[in-house]
């Protein structure tokens, strides 16, 4: 049973999502204990490929108020990944409009933390208003058909 930390809410509303992976991350362990209350936060933070590795940038992990030696909340953390599935995020980064954006974070196995990455591609405004009015639609139909029961 996976238990989830955080999810990216602005990724759904604001990107159209290609398609997912799950990545490792490395971290520190006062950013774990942290994490493992819940205090950290996922917005304005995006994945980049510098030199051959996945670095995530301004992922904001608080600082855990019980230890000695503390992180800093917004540093790039590397991600784990092989060199097949970096090729393969690197090739598809250097399409148009495609970036790399966190979704969640999750503790795996109650011991492993995991980020689920998206290839994800920027919407226009008017997707947006579009992807607003289904949902308009989709809740009155569901209001009806509560109404009939």
């Amino acid at each position: 049973m996976d238990k989830v930390v955080l999810r990216n809410k602005k990724v759904g509303r604001d990107f159209h999502v290609e398609y997912t992976i799950e990545v490792g991350i490395v971290l520190y362990g006062s950013e774990v204990k942290s994490l493992r209350e819940g205090k950290a936060s996922l917005s304005d933070s995006f994945a980049l490929i510098e030199g051959g590795e996945v670095f995530l940038h301004n992922f904001h992990i608080n600082p855990y108020e019980f230890s000695s030696t503390n992180h800093e909340p917004k540093r790039k953390r590397k991600l784990l990944l092989n060199k097949r599935e970096i090729s393969k995020l690197a090739m598809d980064v250097h399409k148009k409009g495609f970036t790399l954006m966190p979704l969640s974070v999750y503790f795996k196995e109650s011991r492993l933390i995991k980020v689920e990455i998206a290839l994800a591609r920027g919407k226009k405004k008017y997707d947006k208003r579009e992807d607003l009015k289904n949902k308009a639609i989709k809740d009155e139909i569901d209001r009806e058909l509560k109404k009939r029961r």
